[in-house]
C-alpha cells in the first residue's frame, strides 16, 4: 500500500506535497491505493464546504465514476489479465492528482479555515480547474481500447475524460455575495461604524462558522497564517483584517460561549474535579503536548524529558532514582485528558509561544478591536448576569492574546467595571474577573487605573487573595500582586496592606495549590523585596516566610523552578542580619549545601544558592565560614559551578572559595585575620 502525506499540520495550506509512485510499482499495489484514496476522498461528500460546493460536488461525481473503473480493473487483475506500461503510467499519474485532490478537499473543510477558504475562492477554483483537467489528461494515455474491459467501463473512462477535459470550475455565485460582505463590513471597521449584524450572520451561515468555538479556532489558524506570512505586508494586513471581522463577530455577534453539546458533556465528565496542575509537566511546568511516562511511573513532556537527558541525567526528576533505562511511553490516556481540557478551555497546545503583536497590522483590525472592546464594556454595565458572565470569558481570551487588545479593553473602562464586581457572590463572575484583572495588570495604563488613586484597588485584591471564594480566584490574585508590584510605588502599598504576604505564604504552604500557583505566589513575595525590599524583608521574616520556604526545599515532591525560587528568596532575605539569623537557625546553609551539591537541580537553583551561601557568610562572619568549611562536598561544588558557563555566579562561587582558602590560612596561622566575629550564630 502507498502511504501518503495526510493532515493539515505538516503543510501549508493550499499546498499539495504529493508522492509519485515508484517506477516498478505492481498495478496491484497501485489500483488498491487508487481505491483507498478514492474512498478518502468521497469520504468527504457529507462535509461543509464554505467555498465552491458546485466544483466539490462535481469532482465527487468524477472521481465516484472512476472507482467503478477502478474495481473492474481490480477484477480483471483477478482473473488473470495483463496491463501494459501505459496503463500503469496512466493510473500513477492519477494516483498524483487524487492526492492532491485529497488535500485540496481537507483544506476546504479544515477547521479554523473557513474564512481564510471563502476570501480565497477563486484560488480554490483554480485548483479544481486544474486538477479536474489533469484527471483527463492522465486517462488520455491510458489504453482503454487494448484492454478487455466492459463496454459500460469503457464509456464511463470516455465520459470522465469528456467532462473533466471542459471543467470550468469558479466560485459560486453566493461566494462572491459573501466575500463581497466581509470586503464591505471590513470597510465599516476602518470608519469605526459598527456593522448590520444580519450581514455578520450571513456570512457566517454561509462559511459555517456557528459556535463561539468555531470562531475560537478560525482565530487560531488566522494568527498561524500570519507568523507563517514574513515579508508579504498586503497579505498580512488582509489576515490581520480577517482577524478583526472574526474576533469582532465572536464577541458581538455569537455572544460568548455555546451550550455544550451531548460530546461536550462526556467530555466535562471527563475532567470535572481535574488539577490542572497535574497536566503540567514537573519541569518545565507548561501543560503538556506529548506526555510520556518513565520506568519509576512520573510523567513528563517529551521534550523536556529529552533535554534533561540530554544534559547528562539519567535520573527521575521527581524522585531522584537513578533510571536503568530511558525510554519513553507514550502516555495516551493522560494526552486524551489534556486535549479534552484544552478544547473546553480553548488553549492552544502548542508551547512555542508567538509574540504577541503590540497594534494590529491593518487599519480594520484596529478599528474592530475597539468597537469589540467597547461592545464588552458596554455589556459588563447594561447587561443581564448572563450577558456580563459572557463578557468576562471575552475578556479573559482577547487580554491574553495581545497587548493592542489589553490596550482597547483598559480604554474602554472596563477595568473599573472589574474592580466592582470582584466581590460578586457568584464564583464564577469573581474568577473571571480576577482573570481578567491578572491580565490587564500587564498593562502600564491598566496597573494604574487597578490600583487606583488611593490605592483601594490593592485592598480588594488582597481581600480575594486571603478569602476568594475559589482557589482559582486567590490564584489569580497573587499573580495580580506580582505584576503589580514591580512598581516601586505599589509593592510598597502592598506590603503595608494588612495580611499580603501572609496571604501569599499561605498558599506557598498549602498542599490545595499545585507548583503553578505556588510559584505565582513565590515570584510575588520576591518581587517585593526586590523593589522595596528594605520595608518589606521584615514583614517577610514576620510572616514566618523562612521556615516555609525551607520546609518546601526538603520536601522531594516539588518542581526544579519552586526550589529555584524558594533559594531566591532566601537568598534576599540573607541581606538583611535578622533574615540571616532566621535561615542559619533554622539549618539553612546545610540545606543549601546539599541542594548546590545536586546534580539534578539547574542553572538558576544553583545560582541562587551560591548568593545564598555568599550573604550568609558574609553577613554571618568566620562562624559560618567554618561553618562551611568543615564540609567536605563543598569545594567540589563551587568548582562545579565555576565550570558552568550557564550558571552566571562564577565570580560569587570564587569570592567563597577564597574566603574558605583564608578562613583555613588563618586557621593554621598562616595570615592574620580578615573576618569579624561580630555575632555568634549557630550556622550548621
Amino acid at each position: 500500500m502507498i502511504h501518503t502525506q495526510t493532515g493539515s499540520s505538516t503543510r501549508r495550506i493550499l499546498t499539495f506535497p504529493a508522492v509519485n509512485p515508484c517506477e516498478s510499482i505492481s498495478i496491484t499495489t497501485l489500483v488498491d491505493s487508487l481505491l483507498q484514496i478514492a474512498g478518502d476522498i468521497l469520504s468527504f461528500k457529507p462535509k461543509h464546504f464554505s467555498t465552491n460546493k458546485r466544483s466539490v460536488k462535481e469532482t465527487l461525481r468524477h472521481v465516484q465514476n472512476l472507482v467503478v473503473v477502478f474495481q473492474e480493473i481490480r477484477n480483471q487483475i483477478r482473473v488473470g489479465s495483463t496491463f501494459p506500461r501505459s496503463a500503469i503510467l496512466s493510473l500513477s499519474e492519477l494516483h498524483v492528482v487524487f492526492q492532491k485532490l485529497k488535500f485540496l478537499l481537507e483544506d476546504c473543510t479544515r477547521e479554523g479555515a473557513h474564512l481564510y477558504t471563502l476570501i480565497n475562492s477563486d484560488k480554490v477554483s483554480d485548483h479544481f480547474r486544474v486538477l479536474t483537467r489533469s484527471i483527463s489528461t492522465s486517462l488520455d494515455t491510458f489504453p482503454v481500447r487494448s484492454l478487455d474491459l466492459p463496454r459500460e467501463v469503457n464509456e464511463l473512462i470516455y465520459l470522465v475524460m469528456h467532462q473533466t477535459r471542459k471543467s470550468e470550475a469558479r466560485p459560486d455565485r453566493d461566494d462572491k455575495r459573501a466575500i463581497d460582505s466581509v470586503y464591505w463590513i471590513i470597510n465599516l471597521f476602518e470608519n469605526r461604524i459598527n456593522p448590520n449584524s444580519d450581514e455578520i450572520l450571513r456570512v457566517l451561515n454561509h462559511i459555517g462558522v456557528r459556535k463561539w468555538r468555531d470562531c475560537i479556532k478560525e482565530v487560531s489558524f488566522i494568527e498561524e497564517e500570519i507568523s507563517s506570512e514574513k515579508n508579504n505586508k498586503v497579505q498580512i494586513e488582509l489576515l490581520s483584517s480577517l482577524m478583526g471581522f472574526i474576533c469582532y463577530s465572536r464577541c458581538v455577534i455569537l455572544r460568548g460561549i455555546d451550550d455544550d453539546d451531548e460530546d461536550e458533556k462526556e467530555e466535562d465528565d471527563l475532567i470535572r474535579g481535574l488539577n490542572v496542575d497535574d497536566l503540567r509537566c514537573p519541569i518545565s511546568l507548561e501543560i503538556m503536548n506529548d506526555p510520556v511516562v518513565l520506568e519509576t511511573g512520573h510523567t513528563y513532556d517529551r521534550s523536556s524529558i529529552t533535554k534533561w537527558f540530554s544534559s547528562g541525567n539519567i535520573t527521575c526528576p521527581k524522585t531522584g532514582k537513578t533510571l536503568s533505562s530511558t525510554v519513553l511511553v507514550d502516555n495516551v490516556s493522560v494526552k486524551q485528558v489534556i486535549q479534552s481540557y484544552c478544547k473546553q478551555h480553548s488553549i492552544k497546545i502548542d508551547h512555542k509561544r508567538k509574540k504577541s503583536s503590540i497594534v494590529p497590522e491593518s487599519l480594520a483590525a484596529e478599528e474592530a478591536g475597539k468597537l469589540t472592546a467597547d461592545f464588552i464594556a458596554g455589556e459588563l454595565i447594561n447587561g443581564n448576569e448572563e450577558d456580563m458572565v459572557k463578557a468576562l470569558v471575552e475578556i479573559r481570551v482577547l487580554s491574553k492574546t495581545s497587548s493592542f487588545n489589553r490596550s482597547c479593553l483598559v480604554e474602554s473602562g472596563v477595568v473599573e467595571s472589574l474592580m466592582k464586581i470582584l466581590r460578586s457572590n457568584d464564583p464564577r463572575i469573581q474568577e473571571n474577573a480576577m482573570a481578567g484583572i491578572l491580565n490587564l495588570s500587564k498593562d502600564i495604563a491598566g496597573k494604574t487605573r487597578i490600583v487606583g488613586e488611593d490605592g483601594g484597588g490593592l485592598k480588594i485584591i488582597v481581600e480575594i487573595l486571603n478569602e476568594g471564594d475559589r482557589k482559582e480566584s486567590r490564584q489569580y490574585a497573587a499573580a495580580t500582586l506580582f505584576y503589580l508590584s514591580s512598581t516601586g510605588d505599589y509593592s510598597r502599598l502592598i506590603g503595608e496592606i494588612s495580611d499580603s504576604i501572609s496571604g501569599l505564604v499561605r498558599i506557598v504552604k498549602s498542599c490545595d495549590y499545585g507548583d503553578s500557583a505556588k510559584r505565582n505566589a513565590l515570584i510575588a513575595i520576591r518581587s517585593l523585596l526586590i523593589h522595596q525590599q528594605n520595608d518589606n524583608h521584615w514583614r517577610v521574616l514576620a510572616a514566618g516566610v523562612v521556615p516555609v520556604l525551607l520546609d518546601l526545599v526538603k520536601s522531594e515532591e516539588i518542581s526544579d523552578g519552586i526550589t529555584a525560587d524558594s533559594m531566591a528568596i532566601l537568598a534576599k532575605m540573607a541581606e538583611y542580619p535578622d533574615g540571616m539569623i532566621s535561615v542559619l537557625r533554622r539549618g539553612g546553609l546545610k540545606l543549601a549545601v546539599k541542594v548546590l551539591g545536586s546534580s539534578e537541580v539547574s542553572s538558576a537553583t544553583m545560582q541562587h544558592c551560591v548568593v545564598l551561601i555568599l550573604n550568609l557568610c558574609v553577613n554571618g562572619g568566620s562562624d559560618v565560614v567554618g561553618a562551611l568549611a568543615k564540609n567536605p562536598s563543598i569545594m567540589g561544588s563551587l568548582y562545579t559551578v565555576l565550570s558552568n558557563g550557564e550558571c552566571g555566579c562564577g565570580k560569587k562561587a570564587s569570592a567563597l572559595i577564597k574566603m574558605i582558602h583564608e578562613f583555613q590560612e588563618r586557621k593554621t596561622g598562616t595570615v592574620e585575620p580578615v573576618l569579624g566575629r561580630e555575632r555568634f550564630v549557630h550556622a550548621w
